[in-house]
């Protein structure tokens, strides 16, 4: 394992005063609070890239997975909020800075045993605390039910059925055939058409929830950033098949652990009724459920997530928060 040097914040990596307003996070200020440090694994072929963020020393650690065509930048609202936990959030194999796999597949199975040879691999098997948000919720349940072995696990906007039986569901047949028509086309055209700007706009304007106009064009200019760094058409198109042949729910049963499902009432891909019979699945659950917000609880309800978090874990604080206001669910 490769540990870059301690970094005082990736808001620290270009000037503020050189960005857009608009395009400014609106979490920037905090996360700049946070040590930032850098590391490289190599697990199942990969070249797995990481960002531990907070103190080195803290008791307690989180391993963060992010979801579908998105990478650790995503879940770093909900980090900034967090303070005296370590956090760590690597990019997925194939996206961001992360390789493909070469020994395993880009299914749910291959990132799950890579979740597990990640966790090894920093010697925190059974000590971190794992979280996954959307296609990361699918991969962690999946690794924590095959065996990863961790005290909690916590699911922000867990898949919790078939793709196809959300709330919005003809949308979701329309992605499926999008990604088919990208899968049939040739290399460039297909290529050419996942990334397409419009497209991913059109996209990011049906997840955003938000009226917040600023908040709302940042979210839109994350998904422009990070939404196509991947490394190939066929990483991205196996991954699609994975997060929409899969959910949290097949896995739920074999989780023993205590499990925090934060969820949201406006989510497209997963309804509420389909969120309180996959917590009905868990042995030890409990849930937050976030109102009028859809799929995009880490981008535009940070703050509520880390609240729900750092009551779940009974440690660890809030940024501004002398003592954390957290929302909490039925345990069972």
């Amino acid at each position: 394992m490769s540990l870059g040097a301690v970094h005082e914040g990736q808001v620290c990596r270009c000037s503020l005063e050189s960005i857009p307003m608009s395009l400014i996070s609106p979490y920037a200020a905090l996360l700049a609070e946070l040590p930032v440090r850098e590391g490289t694994v190599s697990i199942l072929g990969s070249s797995t890239k990481f960002w531990d963020y907070g103190p080195a020393d803290a008791e307690t650690i989180i391993v963060a997975v992010h979801g579908f065509r998105g990478e650790h930048h995503g879940l770093e609202p909900v980090v900034a909020q967090l303070r005296g936990l370590r956090v760590i959030s690597p990019d997925l194999p194939g996206f961001g800075e992360s390789t493909p796999l070469t020994a395993a597949t880009h299914s749910i199975a291959g990132y799950s045993a890579w979740l597990t040879a990640f966790v090894e691999s920093l010697d925190l098997d059974g000590r971190a605390i794992i979280l996954g948000h959307s296609f990361g919720s699918i991969v962690t349940s999946a690794a924590v039910g095959a065996g990863l072995a961790t005290p909690r696990l916590v699911l922000i906007n867990p898949i919790a059925a078939p793709a196809l039986s959300g709330p919005k569901a003809f949308l979701t047949w329309l992605t499926v055939m999008y990604y088919r028509l990208g899968a049939a086309l040739p290399e460039k055209l297909g290529a050419a058409l996942l990334g397409n700007w419009i497209i991913v706009h059109i996209t990011s304007i049906v997840m955003v929830t938000t009226t917040d106009k600023h908040l709302r064009r940042w979210i839109h200019n994350q998904h422009h950033t990070y939404f196509s760094r991947y490394s190939d058409r066929s990483t991205v198109l196996d991954g699609f098949n994975a997060s929409v042949t899969s959910d949290v729910s097949m896995a739920a049963p074999a989780i023993t652990v205590p499990t925090l499902l934060i969820a949201a009432d406006h989510d497209p891909i997963t309804s509420v009724r389909a969120l309180h019979r996959l917590q009905d699945l868990f042995v030890d659950s409990s849930m937050v459920m976030l109102a009028d917000v859809g799929h995009l609880i880490h981008y535009e309800r940070p703050l509520e997530a880390a609240r729900a978090i750092v009551g779940f874990l009974g440690t660890g604080s809030v940024a501004g928060d002398a003592l954390p206001d957290v929302a909490s669910g039925g345990s069972r």
